[in-house]
């Protein structure tokens, strides 16, 4: 349950560039690795004061996925994560059970904009972990993440997840 991110600055051109490299890595790493064909990675922004964040993040949409999430992993790399799909919007609670390594966990509403941010969760706990509210997807990036970059509740995360208004 995780993913961290890239700064990008400057115009749509660059936002669209760097969207490029990082689908072209993405493919790259799925050609190289036959465990990873399983997981469908995509690409993601959220839009923070200090800039573009962006991040490549499996996805977990089947009850497998996000019932197992990034437990049993020992690392997640500065720029990856794990957007899970909680359609329709929901509350959605998460732990941290057999999960390794602490994380920054972004609850997203259906609209795309932040709810709530449960910073630097305890690995391994059963502590119940709530959205807050209405949740759609929740993001899961390595802890230290939403500091890192600045990202707040507010903040708008640009998925096809999200609808846009």
């Amino acid at each position: 349950m995780n993913f961290a991110s890239i700064v990008v600055r400057g115009s749509r051109c660059g936002r669209l560039l760097t969207l490029l490299a990082a689908a072209i890595g993405m493919f790259v790493t799925l050609c190289a690795s036959p465990a990873a064909q399983a997981a469908s990675i995509q690409p993601l922004e959220i839009v923070t004061k200090s800039g573009v964040q962006v991040f490549s993040v499996e996805m977990a949409t089947t009850e497998e996925e996000k019932t197992t999430g990034l437990m049993y992993r020992k690392e997640l790399a500065d720029g990856k994560g794990m957007l899970f799909d909680f359609s329709p919007e929901q509350q959605v609670s998460m732990w941290m059970k057999n999960t390794y390594i602490s994380l920054d966990m972004i609850f997203i509403r259906a609209d795309g904009r932040i709810l709530r941010i449960a910073e630097n969760t305890e690995p391994l706990s059963t502590k119940i972990i709530s959205s807050g509210g209405l949740a759609k997807g929740v993001l899961e990036v390595i802890a230290g993440t939403a500091q890192k970059y600045g990202i707040q509740p507010g903040d708008r995360v640009a998925h096809p997840l999200f609808a846009r208004h």
